[in-house]
């Protein structure tokens, strides 16, 4: 019930629909009921019962009566109108009064789905909204650990099902049960025995189809794994279709596919029987029902002084057929709610996930860079082992730093703990005396520009690449960022220009090309500190002068900490550090390292990574 209600919490404020709806439902239900109750002065009628010899005396109204009086006070109207205007005018009478009862109920019950419809949107909306906000605030060391069609399928599929759970929890909560009650009120009224006799079927229906529940809710949050891996063999399949046709593992993938789908296939269809399985279970046990109604009923009609008319006994048994509509529907929400519910645990358990990267109270605004960042015994682990220890370095306003050093010494994540993609364990980092920490993130991210080893780019046009986060940019900005980073004349050369498409994850363009766009998106950010990792590797020469030319346009005046692919492109950074298995083993400009004897960056510039 706590996932239930948690679901329901996303509809606040909640009262602006379970009020209407509740309210919609009872005057759709109240006018529901009334069909069937013109349905005995009705039969009376056409039966050639409903004579009267006088006028009826007119009932007095009893607040504690109330009810009572309604239907005393009908009886009273109808028997005076026979007395005065004959039977066929008291036929027209209740069919005029039988037609605007259910135009009312309709419309009544129009109103209850545009609720139900409107809060299913609502809560839908607010899920989605939630799940995004919640998930691009998580660190980045989570995603390693998760797959992206398994996220993907928890913020579609899922939420979807979450509309099972809304579109029946208020049926769950109020129509169907008004309806019942309301059905059995009359019912009651008709006839006490019969109905008490009715009731002692229902306990063995609500036993079996809470059995069904359970097993459907197991069974659909197996499903909804599945369509997770599903979800994720696709992604990996688009994105690295390349490798797969390269390495002709085709089938290896399709069979992976296969299988997986086939268990969803599977699932599906034990959902099926398990959930239709609750109708004819109910058709059987609804049939029971009717035949001991007219067993048992037949015998309170039939005997020397009945206890029942016959047009009583009509009406309990139209009304009756009518209370399995209800009842059925309670087993269709419930089963639909308990998918929900299914939907709704695997969405809670990202919403739960604790966010480790916050913002302090009253924490400090970086409005501007001033002097310098600081790395102070800076340890770090993703795990249980340490990928950094005794970090020590100074990055001074407009000054160069390089790292060096080979693949998994702990570059990238010296450079990732600037922006707090992750947060240390041990000693600290201070940007103008002040720890990082203490300052509001987002603060601190207007003043960092990063470009990356692999140029990210979105699905949209070079101009909005390049415009990408600042609001607002010209045309012209966006062209000057272009020509500093060397990317104006391959973009206009494009049919298009800076309306061109750049496709998925900018596939569409070269690497150097993807590479100068980004580039050309921090320089249009003017950042004061710059991120540089490896931004020309895995480049032909001709390429990578271009990128880098693009590079030193972008640092000039600015405070940038870069990670070296090739030495050449940090022979003129003020401080070069060397790190190796989490240390900073060496440090000093390009020429005062290349004289230390039997020194790594020495060997290194000797064996050609320049």
């Amino acid at each position: 019930m706590k996932t239930f209600f948690r679901i329901l919490s996303f509809a606040q404020p909640l009262s602006k629909y379970a009020i209407p709806y509740f309210i919609y439902s009872i005057f759709a239900t109240i006018f529901g009921v009334l069909n069937f109750t013109l349905l005995i002065p009705l039969l009376k009628v056409l039966f050639g019962k409903a004579e009267v010899k006088e006028v009826p005396k007119e009932p007095v109204f009893e607040l504690s009566k109330a009810f009572q009086y309604l239907l005393d006070y009908f009886n009273y109207f109808f028997k005076k109108l026979v007395f005065t205007e004959g039977a066929y005018s008291a036929l027209i009478f209740v069919c005029i009064i039988f037609l605007a009862s259910i135009f009312l109920s309709n419309i009544f019950l129009y109103l209850s789905i545009r609720v139900k419809e409107y809060m299913r949107a609502r809560v839908i909306e607010n899920v989605r909204a939630t799940f995004f906000e919640k998930v691009t605030s998580l660190h980045l060391g989570y995603f390693s650990d998760q797959k992206k069609g398994d996220l993907m399928s928890r913020i579609t599929s899922d939420a979807n099902y979450l509309e099972w759970a809304v579109i029946h929890s208020l049926e769950l909560l109020f129509k169907h049960p008004i309806q019942l009650v309301s059905f059995f009120i009359v019912l009651f009224y008709i006839s006490v025995p019969l109905t008490l006799f009715t009731l002692v079927f229902l306990p063995v229906s609500a036993t079996i189809i809470a059995f069904l529940n359970n097993k459907l809710k197991k069974q659909s949050y197996s499903l909804q794994e599945s369509q997770a891996v599903i979800m994720s063999i696709l992604d990996e399949t688009l994105g690295g279709l390349r490798v797969i046709k390269g390495f002709n593992a085709i089938s290896y993938i399709r069979s992976k596919f296969d299988q997986e789908n086939k268990h969803y296939g599977d699932v599906v269809r034990a959902m099926a029987r398990t959930r239709e399985m609750a109708s004819p279970i109910s058709e059987a046990t609804g049939a029971l029902v009717v035949v001991g109604i007219l067993l048992y009923g037949g015998s309170l009609i039939l005997r020397e002084q009945p206890l029942l008319q016959p047009t009583e006994f009509i009406t309990y048994i139209i009304l009756f057929s009518q209370v399995m509509r209800p009842a059925k529907g309670l087993t269709v929400a419930s089963s639909g709610v308990q998918v929900g519910l299914a939907a709704g645990n695997r969405i809670f358990n990202i919403l739960d996930e604790a966010v480790k990267i916050n913002d302090k109270e009253n924490a400090l605004e970086l409005k501007e860079f001033k002097s310098e960042i600081e790395f102070k015994d800076v340890h770090f682990r993703y795990e249980e082992d340490w990928v950094l220890q005794g970090i020590n370095f100074k990055l001074e306003k407009g000054k160069t730093v390089a790292l060096v050093g080979k693949t998994g010494s702990g570059k990238s994540t010296i450079a990732d703990l600037i922006p707090r993609f992750y947060d240390i364990q041990k000693g600290g980092i201070y940007i103008d005396g002040e720890n990082l920490q203490d300052y509001r993130l987002g603060s601190v991210l207007q003043h960092i520009g990063i470009v990356s080893q692999e140029a990210v780019l979105f699905n949209d046009t070079i101009f909005n690449n390049i415009a990408f986060s600042v609001e607002d940019a010209t045309y012209a900005q966006v062209e000057r960022a272009a020509k500093i980073a060397n990317a104006h004349d391959f973009i206009v050369e494009k049919p298009q220009g800076y309306q061109t498409l750049v496709g998925d994850r900018g596939d569409k363009l070269s690497g150097g090309q993807r590479q100068r766009i980004t580039i050309a998106r921090a320089v249009l950010k003017n950042p004061s500190i710059l991120l540089l990792d490896e931004a020309t590797a895995a480049m032909d020469p001709k390429t990578e002068q271009l990128v880098q030319d693009a590079i030193n346009n972008l640092m000039q005046n600015r405070t940038s900490l870069v990670i070296a692919h090739r030495l050449s492109t940090i022979q003129n950074a003020d401080e070069i550090l060397v790190v190796r298995e989490g240390h900073i083993v060496e440090r000093g400009t390009h020429a005062e390292l290349l004289l230390q004897e039997n020194g790594e960056y020495a060997d290194l510039h000797a064996s050609g990574i320049r």
